[in-house]
């Protein structure tokens, strides 16, 4: 297994003063997770890099990510739509699906950590090559639908002071500043 399979990105700190960027960017990242985990659920061999990195990505990255859009990004979405851009429904159906994305990635997550505590490849284990394949699966759909609908949207509705909020609030959730701003 290569470097690239077994690394997922970090995003320039400078990106965080173009949040859609940034959010495209860190969708590129949630694919670059889902090929490590695809990775995981086929290799017979132990590979802790890459465990450590999927356990750290779902501990860590995936919830912000998760709050970046419910409390920030989908609130401007609904205040800047028009009725022609038809989001509700679609707002809905994300929405839903991190609400149940939670309970599937508290059993993933306790299920990779037995795996790396035992130290054996999740390949291994039936059950669990299962619960990573159709995360992986269900994942790739999820930020392709955000990919198609939500971000092009966002970039036609969203005004520049709805762009510097969403920017501030991406930063203090990472415990950043941005430039110009004091402690």
């Amino acid at each position: 297994m290569d470097a690239q399979e077994t690394e997922i990105e970090k995003l320039p700190d400078s990106l965080i003063h173009e949040p859609l960027n940034w959010l495209f960017a860190e969708h590129y990242r949630h694919r670059q997770l889902c090929r490590l985990i695809d990775s995981l659920a086929t290799a017979a061999a132990y590979n802790e890099e890459g465990m450590n990195e999927v356990i750290a990505f779902l501990e860590h990255d995936m919830p912000l990510h998760v709050l970046d859009e419910e409390e920030d990004l989908f609130p401007l979405l609904r205040r800047r739509a028009v009725p022609d851009d038809d989001l509700e429904h679609v707002l809905g159906v994300l929405s839903g699906e991190h609400q149940s994305d939670g309970d599937r990635v508290s059993t993933l997550l306790a299920a990779l950590v037995r795996a790396r505590s035992e130290r054996k490849s999740p390949a291994l284990n039936a059950g669990l090559r299962t619960l990573l394949t159709e995360f992986a699966v269900h994942e790739r759909k999820h930020i392709a639908l955000e990919n198609a609908v939500i971000l092009p949207i966002a970039r036609l509705r969203l005004q520049a002071c709805d762009l510097q909020a969403l920017s501030a609030r991406l930063a203090a959730r990472r415990g950043r500043l941005l430039d110009g701003e004091k402690e």
